[in-house]
Formats: structure tokens, sequence, C-alpha cells
């Protein structure tokens, strides 16, 4: 600790122990926690209570009955399991009878001040912090402190309980760790003490006939197979294995949810996964739950590395169940033999999915999700046609258009109508199943079932949204016609129904709906922009056309969308042209100015900032009207950008810059020019008439003021910039290299009036060599250093924070503190 911080403790100790005066906040008190955490965990704590008496004093006043704030108690009591996880010094607090005082009875668990929840939870953490050691252990024996975690975790604060369920894991952990034998006896009666009395709950838990104590008992487990590996472990499942399977012969089966996570961290743990009776227990557990209980279950099986075929198979039946049942009650096959196999008219899945509307979209929004996160292993556990007919067969239960072939059938065309979560879960789950392949029978009736909605007014903006997606990724797994690498037949025919409704879509009254039209035609378009048959069909359309009349969308969110999609036309040639036929009116304007305009007008920075990023694009692809005049582009970016007050906007303004910088240099490839390792210098012919051009367009005018700009990315993004350009510039020595003349010294005067703040007059004409020399005179290392800090590295420094601590109660003056 630093002399200042030593100096400022003592005070702060006795305000804290104060009940008159005002404590600082919450968060004041876990920075302080965190500071004494760091000074712990490099040195003695022992050493610290020796040197700072006045910590010691602050517990004692924290046992004394008085009026101390929860949060100050909490605290004190938090303090004080951090100083004790060292053993010297548990063993220093435990002779003034400290540790009892504040962890027993006579603290704040026999006081008033125990209604609080966050007196308890520091209790807790207290002790999570303390028990470190043996001591410790024989400390909780010694004062109840493990009955009182006990009662806890029925705390009526859900983060009290959980912090007990923790602690409990903790000690049993750590009273295990000095067990002598690589294998405990499997009936633990040789287990410390300590660990007895913890198994000897659990097992009175798992008997209980209250729920809330089955879960808690379960939860316990779970944390402890998940994070403890150790030979022990299997001890403890020996142990109480039989109890766990005595709650599936319960009706129903208690805390069902809780049994689940605790099978599969069981399964996952290397040491036991290898016990055979484990997977008996997995298969009996999935034939006793409910189907919307043993969903994950059946996903965690199937995602296990090492499991019996005959499990695997079992899970898969039970996540198939609820398609079988939505295949059948639409007078659909369910496949194949060995594909949603099982007894389609599986009663309980029947009976969830007729049960109630609530019921129903659950287990079929759950089931969609849990095979969705499965499609992708490879390979595939199902063939894709199945799978493919009952997403496509749910769907059309939710638009009306299925077949209802039962009294099952018509009481989903009931339930699922219009529903909108079934609809978004098996959209995504459509989109999935397009990596894979199918019969073009079955993708027919994906692309028949997308334009469905796509066309219809009842979807939803984010039933749209979907559908554009899932559209979008069956786009562009479409195969390609043989021999050539245009679209097949198929595709073809499906875009020439699909760019319509797409006209319609960006026409939509809700701007959702124009937004998500306008990113699926700038996704497709630049993947597909060189499909012969993608343009033709795009050309003959009226979509570029309104996607450029969308630049005046009254929406900032689909104006600037709209400027992404139109910039990625233009640069694909796509955009709408005054010859085509749909565009009588004559000449246009430059697409170009229309978006300088939006850059210099726009009230709303998401079009600024989609501008700036389509000039990028196109001054890194060599638009063609970039490429006109690009010096006369980029100064007039640079110009406009530098008035911004978007950050965003000045930050994609340097990445413009950095781009021009490295094809002015002859940097090679389209990327940043700037990477970990060091660039090459350019030759000096070269270099010379790039730095003519940097100066001609007032690159550096625009640099120099963004590296002392006051929000910090525009300033890292400039340091680089011109780290980047300095290491290019090495071998270079230009006229004024050595003397620093009347230029480089008026350039180092600005440049330090603008770090000062001041804005001042434009730096005017440049010459490249005194702008080298500056360059190579400042410390641009040590800046970007300091930028790369957190911007309250100072402020929040523990001098700070306690100068800040003792302001708020008028120790110090106002011109002492910070602000933290």
């Amino acid at each position: 600790m630093d002399p200042e911080c030593s100096r400022l403790l003592p005070a702060l100790c006795a305000v804290l122990a104060d009940p008159r005066q005002p404590v600082a906040d919450d968060t004041c008190l876990e920075k302080l926690l965190d500071w004494f955490k760091t000074i712990t965990e490099a040195g003695s704590s022992l050493l610290l209570l020796q040197d700072s008496p006045c910590l010691v004093e602050l517990l004692f006043q924290v046992l004394k009955p008085q009026d101390l704030g929860s949060g100050v108690l909490s605290f004190g009591l938090r303090l004080a399991g951090i100083l004790a996880a060292q053993e010297d010094c548990f063993q220093y607090l435990q002779q003034g009878e400290l540790l009892p005082g504040l962890f027993g009875e006579a603290g704040p668990l026999g006081g008033a001040a125990w209604t609080a929840p966050t007196v308890r939870s520091g209790w807790i953490q207290g002790l999570r912090s303390l028990a470190q050691h043996p001591s410790a252990l024989q400390f909780l024996a010694d004062f109840g402190a493990l009955d009182t975690v006990f009662s806890l975790q029925g705390d009526s604060s859900l983060f009290v309980a959980s912090a007990a369920g923790q602690l409990l894991v903790h000690i049993l952990g750590l009273s295990m760790q000095g067990h002598p034998g690589a294998q405990p006896s499997p009936q633990a009666c040789d287990w410390p003490a300590c660990a007895q009395k913890i198994v000897g709950h659990i097992e009175e838990s798992l008997g209980s006939s209250a729920t809330p104590r089955v879960m808690q008992a379960l939860n316990v487990l779970t944390t402890t197979f998940a994070h403890c590996h150790s030979p022990w472990t299997q001890g403890l499942w020996v142990q109480l294995s039989p109890l766990v399977a005595c709650l599936l012969e319960r009706d129903p089966v208690p805390a069902a949810h809780s049994l689940v996570d605790l099978l599969l961290s069981v399964a996952r743990s290397p040491a036991l996964s290898s016990d055979s009776g484990l997977w008996v227990m997995l298969a009996q557990t999935l034939g006793c739950l409910s189907p919307t209980q043993a969903g994950p279950l059946a996903l965690g099986i199937l995602k296990l590395q090492d499991c019996p075929q005959e499990l695997r198979t079992q899970a898969s039946d039970v996540l198939l169940q609820p398609l079988a049942c939505v295949l059948q009650a639409a007078a659909q096959a369910p496949g194949p033999p060995g594909l949603l196999a099982g007894p389609v008219g599986n009663s309980a899945v029947v009976s969830t999915l007729l049960s109630s509307r609530s019921a129903c979209v659950g287990l079929l929004c759950q089931t969609l999700a849990h095979l969705e996160l499965l499609q992708p292993m490879a390979p595939s556990p199902w063939p894709q046609a199945p799978m493919l007919g009952a997403a496509v067969t749910v769907l059309q239960f939710c638009n009306g258009s299925a077949v209802p072939a039962s009294d099952v059938g018509s009481r989903l065309c009931v339930v699922l109508a219009g529903c909108v979560r079934v609809q978004r879960a098996a959209l995504d789950f459509l989109g999935t199943l397009s990596q894979g392949t199918g019969p073009r029978e079955s993708v027919t009736q994906v692309f028949a079932v997308l334009l469905d909605y796509l066309r219809s007014p009842d979807s939803s903006p984010t039933v749209l949204k979907k559908a554009f997606q899932a559209t979008l990724r069956w786009l562009l797994s479409s195969p390609k016609s043989p021999g050539c690498c245009d679209l097949d037949p198929h595709t073809r025919l499906f875009l020439g129904e699909l760019l319509p409704v797409l006209q319609k879509r960006l026409c939509s009254p809700c701007w959702e709906v124009r937004d998500s039209g306008l990113e699926f035609l700038t996704q497709l378009t630049r993947r597909w922009a060189g499909q012969a048959g993608f343009r033709q069909a795009l050309l003959a359309s009226e979509v570029p056309g309104l996607a450029k009349q969308l630049l005046q969308d009254p929406e900032s969110y689909v104006r600037a969308s709209a400027v992404t999609a139109v910039g990625q036309l233009s640069s694909q040639g796509l955009h709408a042209t005054p010859a085509s036929p749909g565009h009588p009116e004559g000449p246009q304007k430059s697409l170009l100015l229309d978006l300088l305009h939006i850059l210099s007008a726009d009230p709303e920075g998401f079009p600024r900032r989609a501008v700036m990023q389509v000039f990028t694009e196109w001054l890194r692809d060599g638009h063609a009207e970039v490429a006109e005049d690009t010096e006369r582009f980029v100064a007039r970016m640079l110009q406009v950008a530098s008035q911004d007050l978007d950050w965003e906007v000045r930050v994609q303004a340097l990445e413009l810059a950095l781009v021009f910088l490295a094809q002015t240099l002859g940097q090679p490839g389209p990327h940043c020019p700037y990477t970990v390792t060091a660039p090459e210098a350019a030759p000096p012919g070269r270099l010379a008439r790039a730095l003519q051009a940097l100066c001609r367009v007032q690159l550096f005018e625009f640099a120099f003021r963004a590296l002392f700009d006051c929000d910090r990315p525009v300033a890292q993004k400039s340091c680089d910039l011109l780290l980047f350009l300095r290491d290019k510039a090495a071998p270079y020595d230009g006229p004024q290299e050595a003397g620093g003349g009347p230029d480089v010294a008026s350039l180092e005067a600005t440049l330090q009036r603008w770090r000062a703040g001041e804005q001042g007059p434009p730096l005017g004409p440049l010459e490249p060599e005194a702008v080298l020399a500056v360059l190579r005179s400042m410390d641009l290392e040590g800046l970007r250093g300091a930028l790369a800090e957190s911007s309250d590295h100072v402020e929040k420094s523990p001098q700070s924070l306690l100068q800040d601590m003792l302001a708020t109660v008028g120790i110090l003056g106002d011109n002492q503190a910070d602000c933290y």
C-alpha cells in the first residue's frame, strides 16, 4: 500500500464505522473490496493488518450493536473473509474472537440486520473467501455455520440462495482436497466430518417430499460434478445415485429440469461417464419425463461424445416425436423406416400438443430450436427430406395452408394459426436445413412456402425478416447448372417470382419491412452479382430504382440500409440507369452526389456512417465515379467528415484515408494496410510522389486533428495511420529532415495548441519533409499505449477512490477528489 493510501485509510475506516456519517454507494464499497483483494493476493494479509490497525478497529465496530447500514455490515463481513483467507491471518483474527463474533450467533446472524438480504449475502461471501484452508473447516464445524448455510439454500432472495448452494459445493471440495487415497470408500463413511454432514444433508433433501428441497440438492450436485472431476466424486455418485433414481418413481418427477441438468453434468464428467448404470438411468429418465422436459435431456445426450447407440436412438426419437405427429396430422407419412421412427401417435406428445396453445407452441418451438442446434453436426443425424417436410408442414399449419388429416390436424390448424413464435422458430430451422441436400420436390416445396410467407399480408415484420433470411440461405446454397456458373432453371424461376414480392415489400408502410427488404437485397447482390441470370432479372425489375428512392425514407434505419444497398448495386453495375425502360425521365444526377448530400445533411448518424462505409468500399474497389478523380474525391470526403459530430463517421473516414494511403504508396491487397508486422518501406521516388498527393488532399490536416480527438477510437485510428506512414517513410531523407526549419517549428506549435484543446486555424499548405520530421519527433508509440489504457485508469486508482469517498462526507475538499 502506498504512503498516501495509508494516510487516508484511517479516516475512511472512521467514516465507515460511524452510523451518523453518510456512506458512499455500494459501487465504492465494491471497488474498495477489489482493492483489498488485490493487496492480499499480492502479499501478506497479516502484514496488512499490522500496518493498518484501523482495519481491525473497523471490524470490531461492525460487531457493536449500532445502526450501521446493511451495506457497511456486508462490506465488513466480506472484508473479514478476504483477510482470513490466509491461515496465519485467520489465526490472528481468531485470537481476538473477531471471527466468531462476525460469523457466529453473536454477530449479524443473531441480530435484526440479518433481515437484510445484503447482510446475508455478505455473510455467505465472507465465508466463501475465508474457506481456503483446514483451519476454516474446523471453524465452520465449531460454530454451526453449515446449518445456517443449509437454511439459506431456501432463502427468499434468489441471489442468497444461489450463493449458499455454491458455498456448499466449495466447502465439500475443500474438505475432500486433503483426503488420503485415490479412491475414497463408496459408502463415504470415512470421509471428513464436514463432507459427511453435507452429503447427509443432500441425502435428506433428495428424500424430501418438498420439491424446492429436492431442487436445492440437485443443483448442489450439478455444480459439484461440473466443476470437480477428482476420484472422490465417483464415491459420491455411487452413494447418491440410488436416491436420484428414486425420483423417477414419483409422479410427477420432482424438479425435472434440475434432474436433467444433474444427469448431463454427470455424463460429461470424465470420472463418471464410463459408468454403465448412468446410461441406464438416462434411458429411464427419457421415458419418465414429459415431452417438454425430455427435450433438453435428449439434446444433451445427442451432444455427448461417448454415448451408446441405443441411447442415441432413443434420444433421437424423443426429439422427433412432435414433428412426426405434425406430419401425420397433415396426411403425410413420417418418412421411411428408421426416420422419425417410433410410435408416431405417441399419446404423451399428442396430449401435450392438444392440451393448450401455450403447451403446443412451447413444445414445437423447443423441438425446432433443438433440432436446429443439432443440424450442423457432421454427419447430419437424419436425412434431409423428412426434416424439410416437417418444417414446411409446421409453417403450413401456421398460415392455414395445411390439409388436416385427423382431429389432431384440425386442432393444430386452430392452435397454430398465425403463431409468430412457431413461425420464427420454423423459419430459422428451415434456413439451417439449406446446408444439406434434399430432393428437388422438397426444395420446390421450400421455395413455395417461403414465397407464401413473403407475399402474405398477415406476416409480421419479424416473421418477414426471418423469411428473408431463410430465403437468402436457400438461394445461396442453390446448385449451379451443369457445365456453367449460372443458376439452375428452378432457381431462376423462383427468382422471377421473388423480385416482384421484394418490390412490394420495399414499398411497405412498415419501416421494419422496408429495412429487411433492403438488407436482403444487399446480401443477395454481394453474393450473386456475378450470376448472369440474377443480373438480368434484377435489371429488368423495379428493385434498383425503389432502393434508390428509399434514400429519402423518413426512417433513418431505412435510409442507412438504402445507402448500403445502392452502394453495393452501383459497385456491381446494377444500379438504376436512365436508359432502362422503367426510367424514361432522362438523365439522373450522380449517385455519388446523392450520397455526398446525405453525408453532409442527414440529421441522423446511421445513414452518414453507411455513406462513409460505401465510399471506403468504392475507393478500395476502384469504383468508376471515384476513379475519375480520386484525389478530389478523397479531399471532399475528408473535408465533410472532419466537421461531422459522430465519432464513428470520423473513424470510418480515417479508414478511407488508410485505403487511399495504401493505394498511393503501392500497398498490395485490398485489406487494412497496417498489420501486426512492420510494413516494408516504400521506394523513395514513389514515396515522394505519394507524400505530395497526401498533402494535396489535406490528409495530414485531418489525421493530426483526429490524433487529439476527444473520442478515443478516433485518436487510436489516427495514431495507427500515422505510425504506418512513418514506418513506410523510414528511408526517406528530405532536405529539412535534420534542421527542423520554420515549417517544422510552426507545425509543431500548431499541434501543441491542438493537444491543449484549442481549435485554431487550418494548417494550410504543408511540405512533406516538415510532416515527416514532425512525425519522427512525436512519441506515437507512447501515445498509442496511453490511448490503449482505460480512459478512467487514473480515476480508478486506490488513492483516487479513497479521496472520493472522504470528499463525499466533507473530510476532503472538492478539489482533492476525482470523479470515479
